[in-house]
């Protein structure tokens, strides 16, 4: 299996569990402020660093203060957008360096597949403190476990 075709699982992944939080944060009342709060960062900064691979400037707000269904469209918006934007790709392609600028405005050069990765690990990351938030508020938290949306047949 080529590097994109495992990348388009991992964003295939990355969208079946942004979802599934989600749902489990529409069923939780009343909605834990942070989990939606996390959920809504991990859509921003996964439209920020989409921005900074196709060159584009990222007006973005990387901790915006949405209501649920703002974080749903969000949500459903980059899953499409990863999906289109790998598909384009091709293995050479994903080790090619990007400049862009930090949200302080320090200039970066990062390779394609590295900044891929981080969102991936980033947005994990933030499901994890959902998790754990949604635990203490009296919640069931999703089962956004990799391996079950693959067991489940979620990520083919």
């Amino acid at each position: 299996m080529d590097a994109v075709r495992n990348f388009e699982r991992l964003f295939a992944y990355d969208a079946w569990a942004n979802r599934e939080i989600l749902k489990a944060l529409q069923a939780a009342q009343p909605t834990p402020v942070k989990s939606l709060r996390w959920l809504s960062h991990i859509a921003a900064a996964e439209k920020l660093w989409l921005a900074r691979l196709r060159g584009d400037d990222p007006a973005v707000v990387v901790w915006p203060d949405i209501t649920i269904e703002e974080c749903q469209r969000e949500v459903e918006q980059m899953a499409a957008a990863w999906a289109q934007y790998l598909g384009g790709r091709n293995e050479p392609a994903l080790s090619q360096p990007i400049e862009y600028k930090n949200s302080k405005g320090e200039p970066w050069s990062s390779r394609i597949d590295d900044v891929l990765m981080h969102v991936t690990m980033h947005s994990t990351y933030h499901r994890g403190q959902i998790a754990a938030d949604m635990r203490a508020a009296g919640f069931t938290p999703a089962y956004s476990d990799y391996i079950h949306a693959v067991r489940q047949g979620f990520v083919k």
